[in-house]
């Protein structure tokens, strides 16, 4: 069978425009691993803060949010805490006014979290707008919407060839040889490698790899009405997990395309500086991890027809902002594919386009 469209990976990219397109035309997913958001996807910090990021992402965040709230218990209410030394003012009010947070008293914040360090914490912002994202339930939403209008979903398909066939596309995986009028590249690390094999120009994506460490709630605490916590700088993060804490270095080390994995000491180090602005150490860890954010070179995903293959379509590089502006970068990709109208500001169209690269 040839399809219209064949996309190559199931993270939530992949899998929310698979949804958007699959009442347009013919849709193949193909996905490598076992399951579908193995990779990135599945190693989110799951949060909705749509002031969090570059201008398109802001913008593409922003117009996710009708969808967010709108869909019934995709979002619990978070909050979000940003914490700073009194040497990081600067980087402090810079954050703050980014993320529209407004300034509180130390006593305030300590009420909220308890273990914050009175010697350490010299300046304390707070907001509401941030929510948890129950990830498993936006993907198999989107999922389930792409395989009821008739789109096809394969895992443990890695993609091994992709050859010019006619006026579309062969694509060789584990599952067979399929056809397909435009190839549509979701494949997180992987966009680069994906378009080398396809022949086509690679843009310069890197992975960078983020840590995770889960500890045990400090001091025994009830953790779940804390809010997400950042240092100024994004130098660490904090977030409540299921009676835990997720605890992030907030690393950005240049990786290659693989199942990434923790680096101990960079993890010590982050908890390092996690410990010293609270006042319970960490004693032990629950469990650790890590992901792959890929961002192009501007840090901007990248979401349009390649320029010089008309019919090879990038949905790439989002970094770590995939599943909080999935809703409006598939509508946006859908509407870029099929030609209709998608609500999207056509000046941030052209900043997610590829053709900035030119």
């Amino acid at each position: 069978m040839e399809y219209d469209f064949l996309i190559i990976g199931g993270g939530i990219a992949g899998v929310s425009c698979a949804a958007r397109l699959a009442g347009a035309g013919s849709v193949l997913l193909l996905e490598a691993e076992e399951a579908l958001a193995h990779h990135a996807s599945g190693r989110s910090a799951a949060l909705y803060e749509p002031h969090y990021g570059l201008a398109p992402v802001v913008a593409l965040s922003m117009a996710s949010g009708a969808y967010f709230h709108g869909t019934k218990d995709l979002l619990t209410p978070r909050g979000i805490m940003i914490v700073a030394k009194a040497e990081e003012r600067a980087a402090f009010e810079a954050d703050a006014a980014v993320m529209d947070l407004s300034p509180v008293s130390f006593d305030a914040a300590q009420a909220v979290v308890p273990i914050l360090n009175s010697e350490t914490v010299a300046h304390v912002a707070v907001a509401e707008h941030a929510w948890d994202i129950d990830t498993d339930l936006l993907l198999q939403g989107f999922a389930r919407e792409a395989r009821n209008a008739g789109a096809q979903i394969l895992t443990k398909a890695p993609v091994t060839a992709i050859a010019r066939e006619g006026a579309g596309w062969r694509v060789t995986s584990a599952k067979g040889h399929f056809t397909a009028r435009v190839l549509i590249n979701a494949s997180g690390p992987w966009a680069d490698v994906v378009a080398g094999m396809a022949g086509v120009r690679p843009l310069g994506f890197t992975p960078l790899r983020r840590s995770m460490a889960r500890i045990p709630a400090p001091g025994g605490l009830d953790v779940s009405k804390w809010p997400m916590i950042f240092n100024a700088g994004e130098t660490w993060y904090a977030k409540p997990d299921a009676g835990a804490l997720i605890v992030s270095p907030a690393e950005e080390d240049p990786s290659v395309p693989h199942d990434a994995f923790a680096d101990d000491m960079v993890l010590a180090e982050g908890l390092a500086r996690y410990e010293e602005m609270v006042t319970e150490p960490v004693t032990r860890l629950l469990a650790n991890w890590a992901g792959l954010r890929t961002f192009a070179p501007d840090r901007v995903p990248v979401i349009g027809f390649d320029t010089e293959v008309p019919d090879f379509f990038w949905l790439a590089g989002q970094g770590g902002y995939g599943f909080q502006s999935a809703p409006a970068a598939s509508e946006l990709a859908a509407g870029l594919l099929t030609g209709t109208p998608c609500g999207i500001d056509q000046d941030i169209i052209a900043s997610l386009s590829p053709a900035r690269f030119i």
